[in-house]
């Protein structure tokens, strides 16, 4: 399975990410996200609801885009994300930097 993103901006940048963000989608995924992010500066909201498989280079991808927007005060929502990926923000404690609804 790849791995797809449909974005829109609206009062915040609305990700939905599909399929499975692993080490072959992160370069394309950061890129896109970094590029929408400069254009706008808003809070990023991820849908997660059809992402199956995040991978240590999905959760650095994550991270990297964190860094970029906590530099200007925003900040990033997952929301829909299946019990198995959930749990490996639990146990990396990222659940503590992002706000996981």
């Amino acid at each position: 399975m790849g791995f797809e993103l449909k974005t829109k901006v609206e009062e915040k940048i609305i990700v939905k990410a599909i399929g499975e963000l692993d080490i072959f989608a992160t370069d394309e995924f950061k890129e896109k996200i970094s590029e929408i992010y400069k254009e706008n500066k808003l809070d990023i909201l991820f849908d997660f609801e059809n992402l199956d498989y995040i991978d240590s280079t999905g959760l650095g991808s994550l991270i990297f885009i964190y860094k970029e927007m906590v530099k200007d005060n925003k900040k990033i929502e997952l929301i829909n994300v299946k019990p198995n990926i959930r749990k490996l923000f639990l146990i990396t404690k990222l659940d503590q930097m992002f706000e996981i609804r």
